[in-house]
């Protein structure tokens, strides 16, 4: 991979990670609803379950849904009652008081789970194997998996700062619920893609 691709690669990376998305939303609702410290597990999750996700479309997960067109049809269908799940979630969050037991961050393994019917994290991955590792090599898809590695944990870390500095702003119970809830929607419209 020349230098050229490498840095093309890196740029379509960082614009892919940096941009609003089911992940990015997420991660600024729990950064708004448990801090930065408490987030770190979801956005570790997203970072390396996104990179072996990556790495696997590359190696031939993509030919699987080729052949079996089906899958296509289940995926659109876990990716929207999941969404609409992690939405409900959202929408549901409340001040750490009012939480008690209650609404927790997202865990590692859950965020890694939910790369694999995030239908953006499906568009990064198939687009960025096709352009970037097109000879579907080894060490090209490394390489693809490894750009987004390097450069997703700091763009979605981003996304959790700015929810823990709207923390702020959130102090009365009714401006968070109005955040959550505009969170919440702004997640499933998301699912817009997908759907249309």
């Amino acid at each position: 991979m020349s230098y050229e691709i490498l840095l093309a690669l890196t740029g379509f990376a960082f614009v892919s990670s940096i941009t609003p998305g089911p992940n990015n939303l997420m991660l600024m609702a729990s950064g708004a609803n448990f801090g930065f410290r408490r987030t770190v597990p979801h956005m570790l999750g997203i970072g390396i379950g996104f990179t072996l996700m990556i790495f696997l479309v590359g190696m031939g997960l993509a030919q699987v849904f080729d052949a079996f067109p089906v899958l296509h049809t289940i995926l659109k269908i876990a990716s929207v009652a999941y969404l609409c799940w992690l939405a409900w979630k959202i929408a549901h969050s409340g001040t750490p008081k009012e939480q008690g037991a209650g609404p927790k961050p997202l865990t590692f393994l859950q965020a890694a789970a939910f790369q694999w019917v995030n239908p953006k994290a499906w568009t990064m991955a198939l687009t960025a194997i096709t352009i970037y590792a097109p000879d579907r090599s080894v060490w090209a898809i490394g390489a693809v998996a490894l750009a987004f590695g390097a450069v997703n944990l700091p763009s979605v870390s981003t996304w959790t700062v700015l929810g823990q500095q709207m923390k702020r702003v959130l102090t009365n119970p009714s401006r968070l619920r109005a955040f959550n809830w505009t969170m919440a929607t702004l997640l499933m419209a998301t699912l817009w893609p997908a759907l249309a």
